[in-house]
């Protein structure tokens, strides 16, 4: 019987990936840990997402462990890392979702900074202009398209404005607009990622928190849901923060990339860069 070969971290079949523990063990072995003047650097000197010292987690279990991050204004961050390195938990923790131990988070440029550490997720969405894109299934299913997007404008001063908001989006998305009275539980699973991320743009918000954008989708969908992001990003300079499983993706996507291994960052770099680097390849991205 011909011996078994692993290739990489969430690629390829049963018969061929790492175990978790593995790719666990292979990270920690990568870089030299990463300064905060390398992250300044890749965020050009520039950094509308500040992240400075912070250590959090959830309970009194601590996961982030005095992590830093730099993201300039329309820059995007891909977030890599085997399973439980805290990719998520940096969303989280930006958001207002976990317990913050230390370190500060601020938003924004020049005067208009801002420590948003503190705030609640609702302050966050409302006052710094932050939004979270969550993942799959996070419409309300019996609700219409129109009615979901409605919601997103819940913080809103009024429900009209709240109903202006979505006719933007209307506007920008027809495929949306054909569906605007069908029910979210109808729609194909490309659409209804559609209708998640549009939901978050009633707020019109600078940065999108994105969890993993392509869980569950088909190929032609999940190139959809990338194409919306990149005019997103390209397009009306928005911020974007990701974290996404397919790596390989994720990095061709993002700006920026850090591989994160048990709540620090072991490498960091552009994204094409890392998508050339051999040990990335090895462990995330297939070969």
């Amino acid at each position: 019987m011909s011996e078994k070969r692993s290739v990489g971290y969430h690629m390829g079949d049963v018969e061929t990936v790492i175990s978790v523990e593995e790719v666990n063990r292979q990270a920690q072995k990568l870089g030299g840990g990463v300064t905060p003047d390398r992250l300044g650097e890749l965020a050009q000197r520039k950094p509308y997402v500040l992240i400075e010292g912070l250590s959090a987690g959830y309970g009194k279990m601590e996961i982030l462990h005095d992590f830093h991050l730099e993201v300039a204004r329309g820059q995007s961050l891909c977030l890599i890392g085997p399973n439980g390195a805290g990719k998520s938990t940096i969303l989280h923790s930006i958001f207002g979702f976990t317990r913050i131990f230390g370190g500060r988070i601020m938003v924004g440029e020049g005067a208009s900074k801002k420590d948003i550490t503190r705030l609640s997720a609702s302050q966050k969405l409302r006052e710094a202009g932050i939004a979270y894109i969550l993942q799959d299934k996070s419409v309300f299913p019996d609700m219409t398209v129109e009615e979901n997007l409605w919601m997103g404008g819940y913080l809103l001063e009024t429900p009209t404005l709240a109903k202006e908001r979505a006719e933007k989006v209307f506007a920008k998305y027809e495929r949306l607009a054909a569906r605007r009275k069908h029910a979210a539980k109808v729609l194909s699973g490309g659409e209804r990622r559609l209708l998640e991320i549009s939901r978050a743009l009633v707020m019109e918000p600078e940065v999108l928190l994105v969890d993993e954008p392509s869980i569950g989708l088909e190929p032609r969908f999940i190139d959809m849901v990338f194409d919306i992001l990149t005019d997103l990003q390209k397009g009306e300079g928005k911020t974007i923060i990701m974290v996404e499983q397919n790596a390989k993706r994720g990095l061709e996507f993002a700006d920026l990339g850090y591989v994160l291994v048990t709540g620090q960052i072991a490498m960091a770099d552009t994204g094409d860069a890392l998508l050339q680097n051999p040990d990335v390849g090895r462990l995330f991205l297939g070969g």
